[in-house]
């Protein structure tokens, strides 16, 4: 799985080298980025990388940040920081931050390529199941699920809140790859391939978009 999308990524950006990515964090699309980082340097010279999402209320230094995963796994060793943008966790005014990054999104989007990992609950980034998902850039109030991530599940002090890229935001991307891995995956990767679109399971609007690349491991397909 880690492999194909490492080689996904690197089949885009070889025909669009100036490509906006998306990336998700976490423990699935890891070994995917360290794959990709492998890669010939001058395959990332006009790459520009956009965070997802990120853990609220905590410091930007804390190793359980989006931010301290992606920098040390792709924008350090690549030497993309000069292209790189994304939420600031640590923020006093979360309302202005992602208003920020909605502008950012606005004057140089839209995504060309996103990855995404699956929420037991079926959330992308924290879009987290509601009555109504918001489009663009947002401050969003954390599922218990997402509290229970092991990024975060054992810091002494908890994110208070979430702030991530917007439902339109995601689906306007030109291409989308989603990676599930791991047994506690499987029955989310069944609810979202049964194909029934519902706010209460935000992946499932994936089957809106044309342009969508599933790659899971043995133990999420079940």
């Amino acid at each position: 799985m880690s492999a194909a999308a490492a080689n996904w990524l690197a089949a885009r950006l070889g025909s669009q080298p100036d490509a906006l990515l998306a990336l998700a964090t976490g423990a699935t699309p890891l070994r995917a980025y360290q794959l990709l980082a492998q890669r010939p340097i001058e395959l990332f010279e006009h790459a520009r990388i956009l965070k997802l999402d990120e853990w609220g209320g905590i410091p930007m230094t804390s190793p359980a940040t989006c931010e301290t995963f992606l920098r040390s796994v792709l924008i350090g060793p690549l030497g993309l920081r000069e292209r790189y943008v994304g939420f600031e966790s640590g923020t006093v005014d979360p309302v202005a931050e992602c208003a920020r990054i909605a502008e950012w999104l606005e004057a140089n989007g839209p995504i060309d390529n996103c990855v995404l990992g699956l929420g037991v609950n079926g959330h992308l980034g924290f879009n987290e199941p509601a009555d109504a998902l918001q489009p663009h850039a947002h401050i969003a109030a954390l599922s218990q699920q997402s509290l229970t991530h092991s990024m975060v599940r054992n810091l002494r002090q908890p994110p208070t809140h979430g702030l991530t890229l917007g439902m339109a935001d995601i689906l306007h991307a030109r291409d989308i790859l989603l990676v599930v891995s791991g047994p506690t995956k499987a029955a989310a990767l069944k609810q979202l391939l049964a194909g029934k679109i519902t706010t209460r399971f935000p992946a499932s609007f994936l089957w809106t978009h044309p342009r969508v690349t599933i790659l899971c491991d043995q133990a999420a397909a079940g």
